[in-house]
């Protein structure tokens, strides 16, 4: 009969190594879980956005008088009429559509009812690698009435201070923000944009997705994470124990 006898070996520890190995793993869990946090906040937007396709789109005044936490707003059905500002236009830089690079055209709309402004996003155009080029953009006339979406925008993630000056128009902006636009056209804002409805003729090319990311692939991410968390914790335990067994 033979026995297999294991015998305690002295595990070695190196602190700063042990620290540093705790910290990456650490990591990758926090990332892990964060990607699992994202995906059920998306599940939970797209079944709020499922269930507002079934009521009817409120006006301006509605949405403003709702007691609700700003960010509740998000992808509120809107129903809009009243006039387009064709003087003071803006072309958000760096939409990229179909491999082609162009602009979305923000435009101030003023509601006929409350008689508050609000910024709306016409969709996408067609820009050009030659930057003097500004393409040319429709002339809005007359009340309109459109459907849209209420969207609250993110904080942008800016290299630079973007500085706004009422000289030239239309103008390129990096990103939308909304109390800079108010300053700059001395006018009372609300805090949100309106993205116009992917069934609306007017306005430009109309690709917005409300989710881009769906939940699917920020669940491909954390399963990604966790195995290489574990990846990472069995590399860890392998060096050690070549270290504990290899002899001085």
């Amino acid at each position: 009969m033979t026995f297999i006898v294991f015998k305690k070996l002295p595990l070695k520890i190196n602190i700063a190594i042990f620290m540093f190995s705790l910290l990456v793993f650490s990591l990758l869990i926090k990332l892990a879980v964060w990607q699992l946090d994202r995906a059920a906040q998306k599940e939970t937007r797209l079944e709020k956005i499922a269930s507002y396709q079934q009521q009817d789109a409120m006006s301006l005044s509605l949405i403003m008088q709702l007691e609700q936490r700003q960010e509740d707003l998000n992808d509120l059905p809107i129903d809009l009429t009243g006039s387009f500002n064709n003087q003071q236009r803006f072309l958000l830089d760096n939409q990229v559509y179909n491999g082609r690079l162009g602009y979305r055209v923000v435009q101030l709309f003023e509601d006929a009812q409350s008689g508050m402004m609000v910024l709306v996003n016409l969709g996408w155009l067609q820009g050009s690698i030659d930057r003097a080029f500004i393409p040319q953009l429709k002339i809005i006339e007359g009340v309109v009435s459109f459907k849209g979406n209420v969207r609250i925008l993110e904080p942008p993630i800016l290299l630079e201070e973007q500085i706004l000056k009422n000289e030239h128009w239309p103008q390129r902006i990096q990103s939308i923000e909304i109390d800079k636009i108010s300053v700059l056209l001395q006018k009372p804002l609300v805090p949100f944009i309106v993205y116009i409805d992917n069934s609306e003729a007017l306005g430009y090319i109309k690709n917005w997705l409300p989710i881009v990311m769906p939940p699917e692939k920020h669940l491909g991410y954390a399963f990604q994470w966790f195995s290489l968390a574990l990846a990472w914790l069995m590399l860890m335990l392998y060096a050690a124990y070549k270290s504990a067994i290899t002899p001085e």
